[in-house]
């Protein structure tokens, strides 16, 4: 399967154009990110909760408290919305009903289930926990037993969603070019500053390579995707 199939909830009705079901512009949307928007209806109340997040294939984790007991009530099949954006550019138009932003985004549907066979709760711990930063997981110590019980980790497949891209220069109203106000885009970067040791580390140890080559340092700037 190399896309996903339009339902009533991820039909763009809007900006059509914009918007993309294949699993290549998903997926590529979702690595690229670090933090997601993970929404839900609880006892009849909207909740929200940013949080890390990782991708196996067509399953994103996430993680929380298991004494936590919104995030508990999602593993009873009530339908979450998973969402991942990033602003690109601010786009400074002529007018202001066309000012708008560079972007790209992803909304995902489907019930969450709690991970409880051991192998995949500790393959979708350290998904996240290589998300934001490739390398770490064998670089540090794995959760102990109460930790593990401290611990839920909760899975989404990528069943239901869509992503929706937005690029390029303002889009004026034709006679509105020959105004005498300056318009175009301002990039927005993502910029990651230089290591700062633990104030306890141990005398001697060194950055590892993977945080001095941290590969999203590399890319800071998705509009050149």
């Amino acid at each position: 399967m190399s896309q996903l199939e339009p339902t009533p909830r991820t039909t763009l009705k809007r900006g059509k154009d914009r918007g993309s079901y294949e699993l290549a512009d998903i997926h590529g949307i979702l690595d690229d990110g670090l933090a997601c928007q993970l929404a839900f209806i609880h006892n009849g109340s909207p909740h929200i909760i940013p949080t890390a997040y990782g991708r196996v294939g067509s399953t994103v984790y996430v993680h929380g408290a298991a004494a936590n007991r919104a995030l508990r009530a999602l593993c009873n099949g009530e339908t979450a919305c998973l969402s991942v954006t990033h602003i690109d550019g601010l786009v400074l138009a002529r007018s202001a009903f066309h000012h708008s932003m560079n972007y790209r985004s992803v909304v995902l549907y489907g019930p969450m289930r709690e991970v409880t066979e051991h192998c995949e709760w500790q393959a979708g711990l350290r998904a996240i926990i290589e998300h934001m930063m490739p390398g770490r997981w064998d670089d540090v110590r794995s959760p102990n037993e109460q930790e593990s019980k401290r611990t839920m980790v909760l899975a989404l497949e990528i069943d239901e969603g869509s992503a929706k891209v937005r690029t390029g220069p303002p889009v004026d109203d034709e006679e509105d070019y020959a105004l005498g106000c300056w318009a175009g885009v301002i990039p927005t970067t993502t910029h990651f500053a230089t290591p700062i040791d633990d104030p306890r580390l141990a005398a001697g140890i060194e950055v590892p390579h993977y945080v001095t080559h941290y590969p999203r340092a590399k890319r800071q700037n998705g509009a050149a995707r």
